[in-house]
């Protein structure tokens, strides 16, 4: 009889089993952050300085975690994230993450730069789909690529704007590993070390459609583009403005989300421009190194759009415990991205499952502890903030 749990009864559990399975370089790529990893660290650091404060003899007999969002009821108050590394935790990742989304009742986002079509994920996973899309600097090609998504039936739009250069990220170039995928002296002994990895996932792609690539790209585009490093060979501009956010305003007719927004200021900005909703996110770390984390800007980022926008939040959230404390300040879903793609790589579909599941119990249980019926009653009475300094 299987292990339901995977032997994972945490994300730390799944992170170790992932870091285990995956080439070193494939981990990496997911896992880390950028330049020193400064804001890596601080993502963590800031959920410590916040602390719960608990009410006693409540009855949480019936505490729920559904929530609404953009007209829709999901069953829990988290989506994930865009994650263009699933395909290369798993053969296909993104199909057994937006299956594994579907099944929760939570929403899933499909990256510009999944190894998957946005169409077969539209057709197999079915839920409630985002799509990300990073500007081009031909925008006729991200528009053309924005209309697809929605004849596909894709439901929101997330314009990521926090990446209008590829990030520096040296242990990918340290590492070897390429999209679309080569070997290289480099990454050929990391390969040949996990042979479950390159069975399982490389050699079905080879067996089937060929080294993995970002098969989103206009055709056009796919040719051109040779093997660079993971984080470097991601099409940007480094042009945008938001001029481009109404003009995509223009051409897509449902919710629209603006991801990467630090500032208060700049919320209000996309709220001008027309956006329904904005992601408080540092990329995961990713990025800018030595930023303020998500969960510290996100009151400011609350209080400036007022009823004129949505706020959600990602980058750091591990626990259940993050998410409470993120949907106490104000926000009304957190976006997940490490996590499931630990479980994705860990098991596929199942792994993912796995881990939304871990969350759904921290949540569900740390909600009976601090004396809260549900997450719809979480607010900032039940915390203790930080000063700024």
């Amino acid at each position: 009889m299987k292990d339901a749990t995977l032997g994972a009864y945490d994300v730390a559990d799944l992170r170790e089993l992932a870091r285990r399975r995956l080439p070193r370089g494939v981990f990496e790529f997911f896992d880390r952050g950028n330049g020193d990893e400064t804001a890596l660290v601080e993502n963590r650091a800031a959920f410590d300085r916040i602390k719960l404060e608990p009410r006693m003899l409540v009855d949480t007999s019936r505490r729920a975690q559904d929530i609404s969002l953009f007209g829709r009821r999901h069953a829990m108050p988290i989506a994930i994230a865009p994650t263009g590394s699933a395909g290369l935790a798993w053969h296909e990742g993104e199909v057994a993450l937006a299956r594994a989304a579907a099944k929760a009742g939570i929403p899933f986002a499909l990256a510009t730069g999944s190894m998957t079509s946005l169409e077969r994920v539209a057709a197999e996973a079915g839920g409630t789909l985002w799509f990300q899309v990073y500007m081009w600097p031909d925008r006729s090609l991200s528009h053309r690529l924005v209309e697809r998504a929605n004849a596909a039936g894709y439901q929101a739009l997330i314009v990521t704007v926090d990446t209008p250069v590829p990030p520096g990220r040296e242990y990918n170039l340290r590492n070897g590993m390429t999209v679309p995928f080569r070997f290289t002296r480099r990454n050929v002994t990391d390969v040949l070390a996990h042979p479950r990895w390159l069975a399982t996932v490389l050699m079905r792609y080879l067996l089937t459609t060929g080294m993995p690539r970002y098969e989103n790209y206009p055709t056009e585009m796919k040719a051109r583009i040779t093997a660079a490093p993971m984080g470097r060979s991601m099409m940007v501009t480094d042009s945008l403005t938001w001029d481009d956010l109404r003009a995509l305003r223009k051409l897509w007719p449902h919710t629209l989300m603006v991801k990467g927004i630090l500032r208060a200021a700049d919320a209000v900005l996309a709220a001008d421009c027309g956006a329904d909703a904005v992601i408080v996110s540092n990329h995961g770390g990713r990025a800018v190194d030595s930023t303020r984390a998500p969960i510290a800007v996100l009151p400011e980022v609350v209080e400036a759009a007022g009823r004129r926008l949505t706020v959600l939040v990602d980058s750091g959230f591990r626990r259940g415990a993050d998410v409470v404390k993120a949907l106490a300040l104000g926000a009304k879903a957190v976006l997940i991205g490490r996590a499931t793609l630990y479980g994705t790589a860990v098991a596929g579909e199942t792994g993912a499952a796995r881990a939304i599941e871990i969350y759904r119990d921290e949540i569900d249980r740390l909600l009976a502890l601090i004396g809260c019926p549900g997450v719809a009653a979480l607010d900032r009475s039940f915390l203790a903030l930080p000063t700024r300094e």
